[in-house]
């Protein structure tokens, strides 16, 4: 029995929940970080531990992340930027 693929948004979710003791049911597309006790500082802790486990490198400055909706969508186009070269099919490429 093979277990289902986590999604961005659900390996968010568990490091969230995690770090600030936050029940997963809480952190919904429009909950606002803030007022689930994630502040500036603790907003830090977060980008840096997303880097850690997605293996990215968020830039500098991180835009304003106001809601747990807001990182997911922030987290999924840094991965997209930096996805690797190879998985895009090149133009020049012959084919397979």
């Amino acid at each position: 029995m093979t277990t289902p693929s986590l999604t961005t948004a659900d390996r968010i979710r568990a490091l969230i929940a995690k770090d600030f003791n936050i029940p997963p049911e809480r952190l919904s597309e429009d909950a606002r970080l803030e007022e689930l006790g994630v502040d500036s500082i603790g907003m830090a802790e977060v980008i840096f531990n997303l880097e850690d486990a997605l293996a990215l490198q968020l830039p500098e400055p991180v835009e304003p992340l106001a809601t747990f909706g807001d990182v997911v969508r922030y987290v999924e186009r840094v991965m997209a930027e930096q996805a690797p070269k190879s998985a895009i099919s090149q133009p020049n490429s012959p084919p397979a």
